[in-house]
């Protein structure tokens, strides 16, 4: 069935914002969530009528039951939330920089527990719903580039794993989705040149969410990460990959 009230968390801008358009010429009436205020109303003016706007920084957990509620009751319900949000500074080969690490995991995998569990618990209590998780190839190993960014996006994983291994038999649908690079605000700072559109992102993301289970974009991925992830670490180390 099609999903009819929805939740993006992340939804103001990039891949977030192509997945609530989409939602919503589709019939489904979508609450975005974000920290910027402009770009939640730029947003919504692809379809006011099915998309609203919720301000809300992820690393306020605090904030999160409350607002949740809120937003169901504005929604008339929920059948569906996606957790898009997510940030990846720019690290240098040689810095170790805390606050950026806590910046990464308070947005990546804090936020992402405080908005899910809540949404689990509704779900639960009424035996259907569907979780969807954006989460990334960058959390299969431990690469050199960006430690925590890594971590963060293998914690989520791991949780939204736990996740589906409690709720699958309720009849409740927990999705993991593993892009590799996409060309958003997110990634601005890198070479965007080969990376995966946001709207062709949005589109397969759409069509791999009506499954549980983990799933990756491209049907390459998963042979490439496949070997990847049994590459013993010594050599992993060495081809610094």
């Amino acid at each position: 069935m099609k999903p009819k009230k929805a939740i993006i968390v992340g939804g103001s801008s990039g891949l977030g914002a192509e997945l609530a358009w989409m939602l919503a010429i589709d019939g489904c009436k979508v609450a975005i969530i974000g920290r910027s205020f402009e770009k939640l109303n730029r947003a919504c003016l692809s379809n006011p009528e099915m998309i609203s706007a919720y301000e809300h920084d992820v690393r306020q957990i605090q904030d999160v039951p409350q607002l949740f509620e809120e937003i169901c009751r504005d929604l008339g319900g929920l059948d569906l939330i996606i957790y898009v949000a997510g940030v990846m500074p720019e690290v240098a080969a040689d810095e170790f920089d805390t606050s950026k690490d806590r910046d990464m995991i308070e947005t990546n995998f804090l936020g992402c527990v405080a908005w899910l569990n809540e949404a689990a618990r509704r779900f639960q209590d009424v035996g259907a719903g569907t979780i969807v998780g954006i989460g990334s190839v960058a959390g299969d190993r431990g690469r050199h580039a960006q430690p925590v960014y890594n971590a963060s996006k293998a914690a989520m994983a791991t949780y939204l794993e736990a996740l589906r291994n409690r709720l699958s038999r309720q009849g409740i649908k927990v999705v993991t989705i593993k892009p590799g690079p996409i060309a958003t605000p997110m990634t601005a700072h890198l070479d965007q040149s080969k990376m995966m559109s946001a709207e062709t992102a949005a589109k397969l993301i759409l069509k791999k969410m009506n499954r549980g289970g983990e799933h990756y974009l491209k049907p390459t991925h998963w042979l490439i990460f496949l070997i990847i992830r049994h590459i013993p670490s010594p050599i992993f180390r060495r081809l610094r990959l």
